[in-house]
């Protein structure tokens, strides 16, 4: 019995020690926020203070120094967001994550974000070079004397930072990490490309049924779209016709984590970048809202400026709230560097707040969603598959060659080629091979960000230096992609709208304008120029007393110009402006209330069609019950918008799938916002989409099949089903989201209000197949700007400041997000909760 008692001491004292060593790890895995820190590379010392809102303050002795320290804070608080982006960007994923992420990596390659940047970086000015410069100097100088542990997702995934080329950030990653940004909010390839594949089934004039033009609108294009494909044979398979389809098939629950941990990881990764390849080059639903009012309109008599960028959600947050504060300097061209206060929203991966203000101005943007993106046919020779056609005949494809290092498996060598217009995508997405005949034509990208003369980041980094409106938008003359509306207002009372960034002019005989695929050999479908900064959209508030965009169409009628006809339907601005104009002053606590609005008009247009539809189902006698006095207000805690988002989602699928068939419904839908062709069947009865039943008879089988699916997952009580239930914020990380045994600690959830129409947004994909209502797409932040005394702003936004997962900071504000609360956003706050030094080390 003596080994027994020995054994059983043993394990006793391995646990403990286990124990004992899991929270040791855990402690020195936090950021070290007090004390001092000998950094090499500082030329002099630098102050980092937290205040009451965890808002991270930098004051340094030199504009170069501040950009160091902004980088190494980052650094201790977001080390794996920032490696997993520096991942993304060089396509890079498949050497941690094995072949799941491969086709991100192909895409990442064939775009050359990595080579871009590099271009673009050697074309800023020397002081934008030097700023960025000091930004991954502070990044690496962390990294060589790390004064904490590395957070578990390295140990974990036994990741090294920097991998195998030990480069864990250089300065043209931060112009890499700006194009990314472009390319979350920048895009409608997938929109043109969606077009090119449902015009294979029906014909043009239901295409723009099925994706119509902005509410008061033609399309854009007048040429016969499916008329033009069918006669140059661009498809795999002749169209086969109208689908037909008896049943509506549902989407398979995708598996959650199950089986070893590295499979999980591979799986949760597979579906990411899964969703990253079809999502990309689409700007659907991606928005924002933004508002500013003048002087005559606020109980102050100085303006006030609110903005909700809506990003995708994440844990951690995408942003990082940080103060910026250094004198006017030198870079060591000589250039004077203008002193710099600013405090706001930081990217990590950029040396400068993106969204905030100075001592006197303050600004927000929203999408403005322009159409920078076209997609070509390029018409291989068959003579010569090396050569595409071009209006001066045939020419070689560009190859270039790339090697992605691939976990567990061999080298992967690819070949990509690009045109005269740019990369070819049809080498690196999948989706391609399944519409497009390849042996004829190939589809190349042609997009503004890629440009060598984009300076998106001088812009950033200037605006950190302005002090009224005209400097703000002076320094914002820079800024190239992706277009932003952008609203500012500054101490003296200024208050603007404008729409800053590169747009392209396209001919007058170009027929299609961007909203599908064109001929690449085709000079008429070429860009001729860009449109004047003076020509873009603005208002100065002075007819209204206000400007509000919320990624509707910003241009007035007759406006002469092309912007893009894909805006977001106007629900959430005509909302915004309903409650701007309900009120005649308004004070930070009315901006805060709009920002809480969760009154969806969109639902509101089509609740009658489901209050009047009539089902045999044992539950639609209760469930309709619960939709008596519901008026679209998406509260998380009722029943009703929960049975309206299901009937929808149900109704949309019943509609549409017969006539263009599930495969291409599967690609398209939750990418595409299938909303506004389901308001315009029903208020037409159109018997086409509704047929072999009644547009009625549809709506009715649809609450049926909705009731099925609720019962199923939340029981038989209508009057205990929960909005917020189906619909939490999900902040996601990655990779651990998918892995059971890591989501539960990894990710952010609370339950959550609205949908994608309300102001408090909180958009879901129907057409995921694993959490379909999961607000997955909401306010990234909510500020509040009182010019009137700005250090009375407030901001919010949906997790923490921390990227570290042990630590309180983590998710500390998610429930105050949730409820549309704020924290004090000031320069100079009344005390300091932390306070750490930076010091030069001894050299």
């Amino acid at each position: 019995m003596a080994w027994i008692k020995r054994t059983a001491v043993g394990l006793v004292v391995a646990a403990l020690l286990a124990g004992t060593a899991a929270a040791v790890y855990v402690q020195r895995s936090f950021a070290v926020v007090d004390g001092k820190l000998q950094v090499a590379g500082l030329q002099a010392p630098v102050t980092v203070q937290r205040d009451a809102s965890d808002v991270t303050h930098i004051s340094a002795q030199s504009p170069q120094d501040v950009w160091f320290a902004m980088g190494y804070v980052h650094a201790q608080e977001r080390t794996w967001q920032l490696e997993f982006n520096r991942r993304v960007m060089h396509g890079q994923l498949s050497e941690v994550f094995g072949a799941a992420t491969l086709e991100t990596d192909k895409l990442m390659r064939a775009l050359d974000i990595a080579g871009t940047a590099r271009r673009q970086y050697e074309g800023l000015p020397a002081y934008a070079r030097e700023a960025l410069q000091a930004y991954s100097q502070g990044i690496n100088a962390f990294h060589q004397d790390r004064p904490q542990a590395l957070p578990p997702e390295f140990h974990i995934l036994r990741v090294t930072p920097g991998g195998t080329s030990g480069k864990v950030w250089e300065p043209e990653d931060s112009v890499g990490w700006a194009l990314m940004m472009a390319l979350d909010l920048g895009g409608n390839w997938g929109n043109e490309f969606a077009r090119l594949s449902v015009a294979g089934t029906l014909d043009t004039g239901r295409l723009w049924q099925l994706m119509p033009p902005y509410p008061g609108e033609a399309p854009v294009a007048t040429a016969d779209l499916a008329t033009l494909y069918r006669e140059l044979g661009v498809y795999r398979n002749a169209p086969a016709g109208t689908a037909k389809a008896a049943a509506v098939p549902q989407a398979p629950a995708a598996p959650r984590g199950q089986g070893p941990l590295s499979a999980q990881v591979s799986a949760g990764m597979l579906a990411w970048a899964d969703d990253i390849t079809r999502n990309a080059g689409t700007n659907e639903g991606k928005g924002s809202n933004n508002w500013v009012l003048a002087g005559t309109r606020t109980v102050s008599g100085k303006p006030l400026l609110a903005n909700d960028p809506h990003l995708g959600l994440s844990a951690p947050a995408i942003w990082y709230f940080a103060g910026l504060k250094a004198p006017a300097g030198k870079a060591r061209d000589g250039t004077d560097v203008a002193a710099i206060d600013a405090v706001g929203a930081t990217l990590p991966g950029l040396p400068f707040v993106v969204l905030g203000r100075t001592s006197r101005v303050a600004w927000g943007f929203t999408n403005t969603g322009p159409d920078v993106q076209d997609l070509y046919l390029e018409q291989i020779n068959p003579a010569n598959p090396a050569q595409y056609r071009t209006p001066d005949g045939w020419a070689d494809f560009a190859v270039r060659n790339e090697t992605i290092r691939v976990k567990g498996g061999a080298d992967v060598q690819i070949s990509l080629r690009s045109t005269r217009h740019g990369p070819v995508l049809s080498d690196a997405q999948k989706s391609h091979a399944d519409v497009l005949d390849l042996g004829k034509y190939v589809l190349a990208l042609r997009w503004t960000a890629l440009d060598a003369d984009n300076q998106t980041v001088l812009a950033g980094l200037q605006t950190n230096q302005a002090t009224t409106v005209d400097e703000l938008f002076q320094a914002l003359s820079h800024y190239h992609s992706p277009m932003q509306s952008v609203v500012a207002a500054d101490d003296q009372g200024t208050i603007r709208f404008k729409a800053m960034g590169r747009v392209p002019v396209r001919d007058a005989a170009n027929d299609i304008r961007g909203a599908a695929p064109s001929p690449g050999w085709d000079a008429r479908y070429d860009w001729k120029g860009w449109l004047p900064l003076a020509q873009t959209p603005q208002d100065d508030g002075a007819a209204k007393g206000w400007v509000a965009t919320a990624n509707q169409r910003i241009t007035a009628p007759g406006y002469p110009h092309h912007i893009t006809q894909d805006w977001t339907l106007p629900y959430r601005y005509d909302r915004i402006a309903q409650l701007i104009e309900a009120t005649d002053k308004h004070d930070a606590a009315s901006m805060q209330a709009i920002h809480r609005d969760i009154t969806s008009p969109a639902t509101r247009r089509l609740l009658p069609q489901l209050q009047q539809a009539t089902s045999s189902h044992p539950l639609a006698a209760a469930a309709q019950a619960q939709l008596n006095g519901f008026d679209g207000v998406m509260d998380a805690a009722k029943p009703a918008p929960l049975v309206f988002a299901a009937w929808a989602d149900e109704l949309t699928r019943g509609l549409i799938v017969p006539r263009i068939g599930q495969a291409r419904f599967t690609a398209t839908y939750g990418k595409r916002d299938y909303r506004a062709a389901l308001e315009g069947i029903l208020e037409r009865n159109d018997a086409w989409w509704c047929q072999p039943l009644t547009c009625a008879e549809q709506s009715g089988a649809a609450l049926g099949r909705a009731l099925d699916r609720l019962q199923a997952a939340y029981g038989a009580d209508p009057a205990a089903w929960r909005w917020g239930a189906a619909h939490p914020a999900l902040s996601a990380h990655r990779p651990f989201s998918n892995v059971a045994a890591l989501a539960r600690y990894f990710d952010v959830s609370v339950p959550s209000h609205g949908d994608s129409y309300t102001v408090n947004v909180g958009q879901y994909n129907a057409g995921e197949a694993k959490g379909p209502f999961v607000n997955r797409h909401a306010a990234s932040l909510r500020a509040v700007y009182d010019l009137a005394d700005l250090e009375q702003s407030g901001f919010i936004y949906q997790t923490g400041q921390s990227g570290l997962v042990f630590s309180p900071r983590y998710r500390d504000m998610a429930d105050t997000w949730a409820q549309a609360g704020y924290r004090p956003l000031q320069r100079q706050p009344a005390r300091w909760v932390h306070q750490l030094t930076l010091a030069p080390a001894a050299r």
